[in-house]
């Protein structure tokens, strides 16, 4: 599994799910996960409950897609993150840019 994706019944919220390594040989699956998502969502989550590792590129694309769905998505969510990702995501201050539960 690399990544799984989730749209609600509602089409209001998308969720992407990452597997145990969140990194650079991910940017192509992770980048077509959102792209063509409906321009209905306003919530779009990051769930990496799975997410053991991710590198500095990981960072890069929850930037990258931020940016590309600024104009309609409305909430960025990364949630359900093991205490080792979490702290590369608050040292990051991802925590200023983004929802983290």
């Amino acid at each position: 599994m690399s990544l799984e994706t989730q749209l609600s019944a509602d089409e209001k919220s998308f969720t992407i799910k990452m597997d145990e390594k969140f990194d650079f040989g991910k940017v192509q699956d992770f980048r077509q996960s959102y792209i063509g998502m409906p321009s209905s969502v306003k919530q779009v989550e990051v769930d990496l409950s799975e997410t053991e590792y991710m590198d500095s590129s990981a960072l890069g694309m929850l930037l990258n897609m931020q940016k590309t769905l600024n104009q309609t998505v409305t909430s960025f969510r990364i949630s359900h993150c093991r205490p080792q990702v979490l702290k590369i995501l608050t040292i990051s201050r991802f925590d200023k840019k983004f929802d983290i539960q």
